[in-house]
């Protein structure tokens, strides 16, 4: 069993930063692969940031955010992080932290939420313009 629980959310001024984490906890061993998403109101879940984790080389940021947001992580505390700048209106999202042992058939941490089995209740981040 895998928890992950996110913190770091609130509101902020377009221009803004936040910094995003997800603690996991319980059976973390084997998870190759860590991400965040987001998602709007009326819109599908999208990858924002993917990395492996367990001696993996996948570091996948959307084109929306490459540039502004980074992923990282602390294996040590079993802690992935987002830090987000410049966040634009368009941010605004709910933000979910997901993890899983599963890649595609090159090896690579999948960018949809369709590789994923783990997920966290979400934390909300709104942009004000």
């Amino acid at each position: 069993q895998v928890q992950l629980v996110e913190s770091g959310g609130g509101s902020v001024q377009a221009g803004g930063s936040l910094r995003l984490s997800c603690a996991a906890s319980g059976y973390t061993y084997n998870l190759g692969c860590m991400g965040w998403f987001r998602q709007a109101p009326g819109k599908e879940r999208e990858g924002v940031a993917v990395v492996s984790t367990g001696g993996g080389s996948t570091l996948y940021y959307a084109d929306s955010v490459k540039g502004r947001f980074t992923i990282s992580q602390d294996n040590a505390k079993n802690t992935l992080y987002l830090q987000m700048n410049s966040l634009k209106f368009e941010d605004t999202a709910m933000y979910y932290c997901a993890a899983d042992s599963l890649t595609d058939w090159r090896g690579r941490c999948y960018q949809e939420r369709h590789g994923y089995s783990h997920w966290g209740q979400g934390t909300q981040v709104t942009v004000s313009s």
